[in-house]
């Protein structure tokens, strides 16, 4: 079951994403030192998680008008159970009841479970002139945290008329 997270379950979310980002280590990602994207949130109206106590959770905000996916991480030993699946449902869902005409995010492009994934679940890569001002602060953001070890896109997939 996808819901919204409560305060006291986002410090134990920082251990499914450290899990899901030594994933990366496989194919050559190796994340510089730094804080998890969890660990900044102080709203848990911008979680979704799956399972109780959670097994996966989805990051979300507002970028040029978007929903923009900042974030999606099962535990591991979770994976492979449809909980990205769903957790990615309940995003588009949550992107069409507030009016958002299209939900977009940055990911690796040639990591299976990235790019390829989110192209399964309808989202397409987005050339630079497509990109708004705030994407493009956010991509520019990533390369100066260092994020941009393998090639990445930024990907969109529209909300309005489907």
């Amino acid at each position: 079951m996808v819901r919204w997270a409560e305060r006291g379950e986002l410090p134990g979310l920082v251990s499914i994403e450290l899990a899901a980002d030594r994933l990366f280590e496989q194919v050559g990602i190796v994340f510089p030192p730094g804080t998890t994207m969890i660990e900044e949130v102080d709203d848990p109206g911008t979680v979704l998680v799956e399972g109780e106590p959670p097994a996966g959770f989805a990051l979300i905000g507002h970028i040029d008008g978007n929903l923009h996916l900042d974030q999606l991480a099962v535990r591991p030993d979770d994976m492979r159970q449809g909980i990205g699946g769903r957790l990615m449902t309940a995003v588009l869902d949550h992107g069409r009841a507030v009016g958002a005409p299209a939900v977009t995010l940055t990911t690796y492009r040639d990591v299976s479970w990235n790019a390829p994934w989110y192209a399964r679940h309808g989202f397409s890569v987005m050339a630079a002139p497509e990109w708004g001002p705030e994407l493009r602060a956010l991509v520019e953001h990533e390369r100066e945290l260092g994020i941009e070890i393998a090639p990445r896109v930024v990907m969109g997939r529209p909300l309005v008329g489907l």
